[in-house]
């Protein structure tokens, strides 16, 4: 555990981005071969726009990477945060509490307050009105939101008390975990709920991308789906009654509209449908 905590205490720029290219690339490839749903579109033409999103991220991550950097070192040279006031424990235990407490704060805690305050749902929107939710999807963020995840993950790396090798480990998961989730991958049904009780399947983000509530405020997790479970967001629906997109923003062209996506934070959108539901929480 020691070796894996000091690889990524010091992880090259260039194994960061090879795994996020190398994820996007094996996930594509996957999804190719073995897709959920045969979506009748330009693969390469629907990328586009979020392959813009993820350089946006990628920009605005690496720009304000000190801050990150700083918060870290500030926790470790203070020995604040939760995970540092807890009793000596294996520093297995250690690194995954870390990386649980991160994913809670930079992931679930973000996504929900996001879905709960009207300007920042506006921002997240661009995520939700992708009809074609593929690997690619999983970056589909509009830059003022990577501006507040970056923020969140920040408050998080305060609270928890992470050093830098836990937060890399925990981005690096975050990447890989939102691609494979995302991906329009078919995992057998019993396999994907089996990995749902811990961490987050395929099945169960996909339920988040259904097209109108309550499904689409569920299942905010990232990484582990514990989260959902113990707040009571979690929610089941069958993979093949699944509809993409969001129903505020229908138009499908626009949607897929680089310029419109930008500017879809700030447009207006008519009263979304509401679905009486029997699943429980």
């Amino acid at each position: 555990m020691e070796s894996i905590i000091s690889y990524f205490e010091t992880i090259p720029s260039l194994h960061r981005s090879l795994i996020l290219v190398g994820g996007i690339t094996c996930f594509w490839l996957i999804e190719s071969a073995v897709p959920l749903f045969h979506f009748k579109y330009k693969k390469w033409r629907h990328a586009f726009p979020n392959f813009f999103f993820t350089f946006t991220t990628i920009l605005i991550n690496f720009s304000l990477a000190f801050v990150l950097l700083k918060t870290a070192d500030w926790v470790k040279a203070n020995n604040f945060g939760i995970i540092n006031w807890l009793p000596d424990m294996p520093l297995w235990l250690y690194a995954l509490l870390g990386v649980m407490l991160l994913d809670f704060f930079g992931a679930y805690l973000a996504h929900y307050v996001e879905h709960r305050i009207k300007p920042l749902w506006m921002v997240h929107l661009v995520h939700h009105t992708d009809h074609h939710v593929d690997t690619t999807t999983g970056n589909r963020h509009h830059p003022i939101e990577s501006v507040i995840r970056f923020a969140f993950t920040t408050l998080g790396v305060l609270v928890v008390g992470t050093p830098i090798a836990l937060v890399f480990m925990y981005q690096s998961l975050s990447v890989v975990f939102t691609q494979l989730t995302h991906a329009n991958i078919k995992m057998p049904p019993k396999l994907d709920k089996m990995i749902s009780y811990f961490f987050v399947s395929p099945d169960m983000h996909k339920v988040h991308h259904h097209h109108v509530l309550p499904y689409t405020d569920s299942n905010y997790g990232n990484i582990f789906s514990i989260w959902d479970r113990i707040f009571g967001t979690y929610m089941e629906l069958n993979r093949d009654e699944l509809v993409y997109g969001v129903d505020v923003f229908p138009n499908e062209k626009e949607n897929g509209n680089l310029g419109n996506l930008l500017t879809q934070p700030f447009q207006k959108y008519k009263k979304p449908t509401v679905l009486p539901t029997n699943e429980s929480n």
